[in-house]
């Protein structure tokens, strides 16, 4: 392999990694807040046919891009509403929430289907896209490649640097006592579940919007899952979200390359397996392995908070 080879596949991993980072990004936040969100599916979808929908009617993509961290901030919405407001069981309140943006997708998208829409912009960087290797790879993206990568830095910075992070993280790991010491545990979980919601939506957009410019039903393909994976995976970190998200995007790549290369004998079904068997490998091994104590899941993940009367 040579560099005339490598640079496609390292420029497609890129791509391929971009609406994970969002999704998984997004959700680490949610999570740390003490909520479990598993609707990142639906609104990553939701996300996705609002941008398209949106694209097409105003043939503007920066319009697309707002309606669809809109419509991922809804859904969330209603997700915390149930949950945070009205008590509901998260869990299956958010299975639900996925089930709901697959039949909302598929409904608004229905006539949408083979409508073309350009693919978004890569940004010209005079003097730095032209440069060989380096140029393409780091300064030949869209936005929303450089907006997940800034959005993982602020996230970092915000978690570890910050009052408010330090709160979000207190109400995550000890919701009494935050709520004790005077902190709105609601309020806080309800801003953390629609940024989750903003970064779902911005992952839809990503995925109709440049990745496959076009509107297919069902296009996330499970991604939303492996975002919540991903999240596990890192043990809450932004940083380990960041390389995890790129080698399930290189892990997905290489099923796409090695069905092209024709090389191997393996069934195409069972290459297209690969990212979500990595997912449950990966989920196993530091479910039950030396890792399992390290994990730091917050403490209060998924328990309801009732504050008193």
């Amino acid at each position: 392999m040579n560099i005339d080879t490598i640079l496609p596949m390292l420029l497609t991993v890129i791509a391929a990694a971009t609406p994970l980072l969002l999704a998984s990004i997004g959700e680490l936040v949610t999570e740390k807040a003490g909520v479990l969100n598993l609707g990142v599916e639906g609104m990553m979808l939701a996300g996705a046919v609002i941008a398209f929908a949106t694209t097409v009617g105003t043939g503007s993509a920066a319009l697309g891009i707002v309606a669809a961290m809109l419509a991922g901030m809804a859904t969330a919405l209603v997700f915390g509403v149930l949950t945070l407001t009205l008590m509901a069981n998260q869990v299956a309140t958010g299975l639900a929430l996925t089930i709901f943006g697959i039949g909302l997708s598929s409904l608004i998208g229905s006539g949408y289907i083979g409508v073309p829409v350009e693919k978004l912009a890569h940004l010209d960087i005079a003097g730095l896209s032209d440069l060989p290797v380096i140029g393409p790879l780091l300064f030949g993206h869209d936005v929303l490649v450089y907006a997940a990568v800034a959005i993982t830095f602020a996230v970092a910075w915000f978690l570890k640097h910050t009052r408010a992070g330090l709160i979000l993280r207190a109400v995550g790991e000890s919701d009494l006592s935050a709520h004790s010491i005077g902190y709105d545990v609601i309020k806080v979980r309800y801003m953390a579940v629609l940024f989750g919601g903003l970064c779902s939506g911005l992952a839809g957009a990503y995925l109709s919007l440049s990745y496959t410019p076009m509107w297919v039903e069902g296009m996330t393909a499970g991604r939303g899952w492996i975002a919540l994976a991903l999240v596990a995976f890192a043990s809450w970190r932004p940083w380990r979200v960041l390389g995890g998200a790129y080698i399930f995007g290189g892990v997905t790549i290489l099923q796409l390359y090695l069905q092209g290369s024709g090389g191997i004998g393996v069934p195409a079904q069972v290459m297209n397996m690969l990212p979500y068997l990595a997912t449950i490998i990966v989920l196993t091994v530091i479910s039950a392995g030396p890792w399992r104590g390290r994990l730091d899941a917050p403490a209060c993940l998924g328990k309801p908070f009732r504050p008193a009367s």
